[in-house]
Formats: C-alpha cells, structure tokens, sequence
C-alpha cells in the first residue's frame, strides 16, 4: 500500500514539475502580434502594410514596412522578428504601424 502511495505522489510531483517547466518555456517564447491586440489597433498596426488605412494614418507610404524600422529586431532578410514596441511580440516584415522609424 505505502509502495502505490509513494509511487503516486512521486508520479503527481514529476508532473507537477514538468507542467511548471512547459509554462516557463512557453512564457519565454514570443508570441505573434495579433492585429487585434490594443496596442496594435491603436498604432493601426497591419501584418500587410499595403492594408493600412491611410485615413487614419496618413504617415504611412511604401516602401515604409517593419522589416526596414529601427525597431525592428529581427535580421534583414527574416520574414519576422520581434518588436520592442509590442513587448518583444513577432511582427511580420511586411507589416506596418505608425511607430515606423526609418532604419538610418
């Protein structure tokens, strides 16, 4: 009986553990900026810079695009890549959003 008992409560401890380690590797991994997020609608942040609304942001003009800011994290080239803007959250290159800095 004692034999199941530890055995169980050694199987719950372990896998306690490994939820707690997946949760830290899955904080740990950037996510995708959704356009829905509130920070991105309120930049008028696009996946696809094309698809700003130039109403709204009249700032915007190609080839201006995420991929060639100075914030953008990721290497030339890279179809992604962070931004520090959205709290390290994974733009597209191709995006757009009104914190466009031209990369000097």
């Amino acid at each position: 009986m004692y034999s199941s008992r530890r055995r169980f409560l050694s199987l719950g401890a372990t896998l306690a553990g490994s939820f707690c380690l997946a949760e830290v590797a899955l904080a740990d991994t950037p996510q995708k900026l959704l356009e829905t997020d509130p920070t991105a609608e309120s930049l008028g942040y696009k996946d696809d810079g094309s698809k700003v609304d130039h109403a709204k942001f009249p700032k915007y003009a190609p080839p201006q695009a995420c991929g060639n800011c100075a914030l953008f994290q990721g290497k030339t080239g890279d179809a992604s890549g962070p931004c520090p803007i959205y709290g390290g959250k994974i733009v597209q290159a191709k995006g757009w959003c009104n914190a466009y800095v031209k990369k000097g």
